[in-house]
């Protein structure tokens, strides 16, 4: 049997080394481009045309939020029920606002999304009951340069044209998509 003596040091320098590692590790992590540009991606004006037509409401200063070291982040898918979509149509528009939240965050907050996938990308889906809802939520989260996309449907198959089915806020950190989120209902 070892004494306290004899296992104190190699203990003491396991943890040294262990918190080493991960700290050089972390900074390695966060220095590295995010995002590289592959050479042969081109923005085509249609998909231009496209991200400005789903702007209806001008967004804040998306750069502006940041999150603390260990702070959880979040997305909230927020989805109508009014509808009565199916599950399938419910979990093709939640894509759809995913994506462009994250479409539009990359771009001007990268370090943000980052940080969000980092610490396990969370997405939440709540319950909204009209359009006036989504669009004055979209209003507020805007106003608190949060990233809130809605999502308008083409009128294909399951409601009309033109109609917003899911509003995607964030990602962004808990607290503050909670200011905007926090007494919806999960769906």
């Amino acid at each position: 049997m070892l004494s306290p003596s004899q296992w104190v040091a190699p203990t003491a320098l396991a943890v040294v080394l262990s918190v080493t590692s991960l700290g050089f590790g972390f900074h390695l992590g966060s220095q590295r481009t995010p995002f590289p540009k592959d050479a042969n991606t081109v923005s085509t004006p249609l998909e231009d045309e496209e991200d400005d037509e789903a702007e209806a409401i001008a967004d804040g200063d998306l750069a502006a939020i940041q999150a603390g070291f260990l702070e959880p982040c979040k997305l909230v898918l927020v989805v109508r029920t009014d509808l009565k979509m199916t599950p399938g149509k419910i979990a093709a528009q939640c894509g759809h606002a995913t994506l462009a939240c994250y479409k539009a965050l990359v771009k001007k907050n990268p370090k943000l999304v980052q940080h969000w996938e980092r610490t396990g990308q969370a997405k939440i889906a709540l319950k909204a009951t009209s359009e006036e809802q989504i669009l004055e939520l979209e209003a507020i989260a805007k106003s608190l340069n949060l990233c809130a996309r809605s999502i308008v449907d083409q009128g294909l198959t399951q409601v009309a044209e033109g109609t917003r089915t899911v509003l995607g806020i964030g990602p962004a950190p808990v607290a503050l998509v909670n200011e905007v989120t926090g007494k919806l209902r999960l769906l």
